[in-house]
């Protein structure tokens, strides 16, 4: 997925008591699945007196029906890890994930107390979200002349892009991005404006 989406700037916590039951609820950014079990292992650490640690995860870009996962951790079944993934799917951001921590009161909530309250956390979390937006750029590398060069960097505004690295000596080399979504009409352009003198070679992915 190269497409830009939204993810969380900083992570959140929320803390509330339900009948003597204790939940504690983390929202975080996660790059990739292996990030999001990292996290799940620092909180799990954290509060190792915890009788449940349910969580839910959107490792990637919410278009990504791969990387997700969820799981009650404990509690009876669909009471607390499909209810997350639900609201996290509801925020369409990328790269999310949830965790609630439970220290049991010892007064049974019911299956419909306990969807709520591991509802409850992460929807007011979800109002406090601060988010930026993550781009994907194709990097290329390109020899052209220096009246050559004044014209590609007009159209690198124009495209969402920008210059990586430049060296100016006889001629100009140089390592440029594009937004990934204007890359076809970014070298057809180039094409047409050196009319086929400069060529653009890819070198890499970046994400900003």
């Amino acid at each position: 997925m190269t497409e830009p989406y939204p993810i969380l700037q900083a992570n959140l916590s929320f803390e509330e008591e339900i009948k003597k039951s204790r939940f504690i609820t983390y929202l975080a950014h996660v790059e990739g699945k292996q990030q999001a079990l990292e996290y799940l292992q620092s909180i799990k650490t954290l509060h190792r007196d915890a009788g449940h640690h349910c969580w839910a995860y959107i490792a990637a870009s919410p278009h990504d029906c791969v990387n997700i996962g969820c799981s009650d951790d404990g509690e009876p079944k669909g009471c607390a890890g499909k209810p997350m993934l639900a609201i996290l799917q509801g925020t369409h951001l990328g790269e999310l994930m949830a965790v609630v921590v439970r220290y049991s009161g010892g007064i049974k909530l019911g299956t419909g107390g306990l969807v709520r309250a591991y509802s409850n956390g992460i929807q007011q979390l979800v109002k406090q979200m601060q988010t930026t937006e993550k781009r994907f750029y194709q990097q290329y590398q390109l020899h052209c002349d220096y009246a050559q060069m004044a014209a590609i960097e007009g159209m690198l505004a124009d495209h969402s892009g920008r210059i990586v690295q430049v060296t100016y000596l006889q001629s100009v080399d140089a390592v440029i991005a594009v937004d990934l979504q204007f890359t076809k009409q970014f070298t057809e352009q180039l094409q047409a404006l050196t009319q086929g003198a400069v060529s653009a070679k890819k070198i890499a992915i970046e994400v900003n």
